[in-house]
């Protein structure tokens, strides 16, 4: 099976509220997750993420630390996922890939319809132990 490792942020405000963003294409278009992406070569996973962010989002994030890391079996692929908690450094969080965004509350967390691996980090309620 085809191994896939990404980075995504939980990207957190100064209200408690999370980051989350919509798919806007491919297989898994529409689903709701934490931005990220995919690592290249020579990066860290802190790196990537710093990147990956300013690329989808024109926005420069401040990677505090690991949150948990998925492993999630999808039908075409394996999933390695590492989160990390993060907060924002500087820019307004424009959507450049996604099809729309929102912050959510702990009470809201649920009112998406999170991507599978995604939704492993809300069922986990790590979430609701750093806000």
């Amino acid at each position: 099976m085809k191994q896939i490792e990404v980075v995504a942020a939980i990207i957190h405000d100064a209200d408690g509220r999370i980051f989350a963003t919509q798919r806007g294409y491919g297989d898994m278009k529409d689903g709701w997750e934490f931005p990220g992406g995919k690592m290249e070569q020579g990066e860290t996973p802190e790196e990537a993420l710093e990147r990956e962010i300013l690329e989808e989002l024109d926005t420069r994030i401040q990677v505090e630390r690991l949150v948990t890391t998925v492993e999630y079996d999808y039908p075409k692929f394996h999933l390695t996922m590492h989160c990390y908690w993060c907060s924002i450094e500087s820019g307004q969080l424009t959507l450049k890939e996604h099809e729309a965004a929102r912050w959510l509350t702990i009470e809201q967390i649920n009112s998406v319809d999170w991507l599978p691996a995604d939704k492993v980090v809300v069922d986990e309620g790590i979430l609701k132990k750093d806000t």
